[in-house]
């Protein structure tokens, strides 16, 4: 008698589901490389903060509207919500970066985890775990950290205003994977189409110099327009949780783009806070992918001919 093993059809499912998770994971660690440029180039321009949010949110909406060509308008609350909190947290956090220091500012947008975890089972039936926990409170201190050197209880009015771009961050996640089932696409593209529309007025009256323009193509295309294609496609196969945790080395990639391009150095303590938040997404990965790995193994039937 010949002994073989067979995958049942659950075993053959979970393995695909366990593939489309990792390759989300991946297309969201591109899309927070692609985001995190925007430090080194925001510095080499000479505009203000809303004529560089209104052109580049304009370059985006054409790259979206050139990709999904016939946008599926629903109108409905996820697809709305996710493109007003988009626009809230554009103009909060520029808002909060001119009335604060941007540390201060990055710092707390990027509270948006504990908001997340706070609405995450109410909005989207979505557990957390004891690892997510664990890295919620890891990430936090580490990013303490790293903007430690810079962090200034200057600007309250800023301040709050962060942690208001950090609840409109935390939304629009939760919008988008309320829609996991279908486009989010056309919030992103609604999302830009609004902060062009908030934007574009200071970049009409600015005076735009040629390296401008370069600055704002690449911030159009390739910072915001081509990694939110690959974000909608991620939060799919991401819980709410995964996708804004992963979504945290951000802030830590800008600082370091800028550091290999311009050769602002980050201090000993930024390099331990930097350190700790890669180790809590890599350890929270981790524990994901154990997870699904035991989740298929549990569903393989071996049978015998």
């Amino acid at each position: 008698m010949r002994k073989h093993s067979v995958i049942s059809a659950p075993a053959m499912t979970g393995i695909h589901l366990a593939n489309q998770h990792h390759r989300a994971v991946l297309l969201l660690l591109v899309c927070v490389l692609l985001w995190s440029t925007s430090g080194v180039l925001i510095k080499q321009s000479s505009l203000s903060a809303l004529a560089i949010v209104g052109g580049r949110s304009a370059i985006a909406a054409l790259v979206l509207w050139a990709f999904i060509r016939r946008p599926r308008w629903t109108w409905s609350v996820p697809q709305v919500g996710g493109a007003v909190a988009y626009l809230v947290m554009v103009v909060l956090f520029v808002q909060a970066t001119q009335l604060t220091s941007a540390a201060n500012a990055i710092l707390l947008q990027y509270t948006a985890p504990i908001w997340v975890a706070l609405f995450s089972f109410w909005f989207l039936g979505e557990r957390l775990r004891r690892s997510d926990y664990i890295a919620i409170v890891a990430i936090f201190v580490g990013m303490a950290l790293f903007f430690g050197d810079a962090l200034t209880p200057a600007g309250m009015l800023g301040n709050g205003l962060a942690v208001l771009a950090g609840v409109a961050l935390a939304w629009m996640t939760l919008f988008m994977r309320k829609q996991k089932d279908g486009s989010s696409l056309e919030t992103v593209l609604l999302g830009n189409l609004l902060a062009a529309a908030v934007g574009l007025p200071f970049l009409i009256t600015a005076q735009v110099q040629p390296m401008d323009w370069a600055i704002i193509g690449f911030l159009g295309v390739f910072q915001l327009g081509l990694p939110f294609l690959l974000y909608a496609v991620a939060i799919r196969s991401l819980s709410a949780i995964e996708t804004i945790l992963i979504s945290c080395l951000e802030p830590i990639l800008n600082p370091i783009l800028v550091f290999i391009v311009i050769g602002e150095t980050p201090g000993p303590m930024a390099m331990v806070g930097g350190a700790i938040v890669l180790a809590a997404v890599l350890m929270r990965g981790l524990a994901g992918w154990r997870r699904r790995t035991s989740v298929v193994d549990s569903r393989a039937v071996f049978v015998s001919e």
